[in-house]
């Protein structure tokens, strides 16, 4: 196999520019999604059953279906619908906020479920009401349990970013892609766009296990 590095060469600056879109994308995917995760995960606690169908079904929809569909279902119907044109780059933000809320709303929900019911009676019983109870007692506790499948939900939108390759979001994938359609090669492109992703994900990596440990010891 005659491996050419020069090519690799060449299509670097636009690795590069790819890996930033890729970052960018998964940030304000994690964000937004981090967000949306909490609300939906606390509307899915609510006793009133009618307050809680739509979270439930929130849920069962983008974990029961391919975050394929949903991309396609978010840029060619969802973004044309509000700007009356479609745009990669927010269709792929929108549908990696949704998708990884419904995941995120879980472990939200399994986290504050996992503390004991007595730390609540507890903050009620000191006059606190239920909302100051929440963030200062129950979120805190339930979050350095929730560092670990957080962590791992984090890693996984990095990777699923590479979807947005198939509507044409310029991130890594996408020049991937291009370089193996313009050299017809797929050892080169390929293999870069892997070792990029890797490096990505073990750094994320890293940084929540140093996260996790920190938080431990406090």
């Amino acid at each position: 196999m005659d491996f050419r590095f020069d090519l690799i060469a060449d299509y670097l600056p636009l690795f590069l520019r790819g890996t930033l879109i890729t970052i960018e994308v998964s940030v304000l995917g994690i964000l937004f999604g981090t967000i949306l995760g909490l609300f939906i995960g606390l509307g899915k606690m609510t006793k009133k059953k009618y307050i809680r169908l739509p979270f439930v079904w929130y849920i069962n929809f983008f974990r029961g279906t391919p975050l394929f569909l949903q991309i396609l279902l978010v840029h060619f119907g969802v973004i044309p619908a509000f700007i009356n044109d479609t745009n990669a780059f927010i269709a792929l933000v929108t549908a990696l906020s949704l998708n990884s809320a419904a995941y995120i709303a879980e472990i939200f929900r399994a986290g504050i479920q996992s503390i004991d019911r007595g730390q609540m009676e507890a903050a009620r019983s000191l006059g606190m009401n239920h909302k100051q109870a929440m963030r200062n007692v129950i979120l805190p506790q339930a979050f350095k349990r929730m560092i670990p499948p957080l962590g791992n939900e984090f890693v996984v939108l990095i990777k699923d970013s590479s979807l947005g390759a198939i509507i044409a979001a310029p991130e890594l994938m996408y020049w991937g892609r291009a370089m193996q359609g313009q050299y017809y090669r797929p050892w080169e492109p390929y293999l870069t766009t892997a070792l990029i992703y890797l490096i990505l994900t073990l750094t994320l990596s890293y940084v929540l296990e140093y996260v996790e440990r920190k938080v431990k010891t406090e």
